[in-house]
């Protein structure tokens, strides 16, 4: 997967792309406006975190590329790379059930806990790329 060349970005289909994990200092892009919202970027090879609003939305260690996230009213669907396996940790809904998909196969349900927070380990080490969706069950 490419490392896109701005820290956030909007795409052509209403998805945004953020993070570069290849970076080796901390860069970060602030007051961004995507869908009438305000996101906030923090990333290099250590980190990757987004928030909306003011608010918590994805963190990953080790730092992560995301492409074509997309956040619907059951769930969220996204792209990621890196160099390493990464612990991925994303806001959604509290007390609320997810069916977890990575690479579309079913990796099981989960629940969110107080706050919405879900994570999440991913094999990346070796991957070009996985895709991730989270969706309401």
């Amino acid at each position: 997967m490419a490392v896109a060349e701005e820290i956030l970005k909007n795409e052509q289909d209403g998805s945004i792309s953020f993070g570069n994990h290849k970076l080796t200092s901390k860069a970060k892009a602030d007051d961004f406006k995507h869908g009438g919202d305000i996101l906030k970027c923090k990333t290099y090879n250590e980190i990757t975190k987004l928030e909306k609003n003011g608010g918590f939305l994805y963190e990953s260690v080790p730092g992560t590329t995301v492409s074509h996230f997309m956040e619907t009213e059951d769930g969220i669907e996204f792209a990621a790379s890196a160099d390493a396996d990464a612990q991925i940790t994303v806001g959604l809904k509290e007390d609320t059930d997810y069916n977890v998909f990575v690479n579309d196969e079913k990796i099981g349900t989960m629940k969110t806990v107080m706050g919405g927070k879900l994570s999440l380990s991913v094999e990346l080490e070796g991957n070009d790329k996985v895709s991730v969706k989270i969706l309401q069950a």
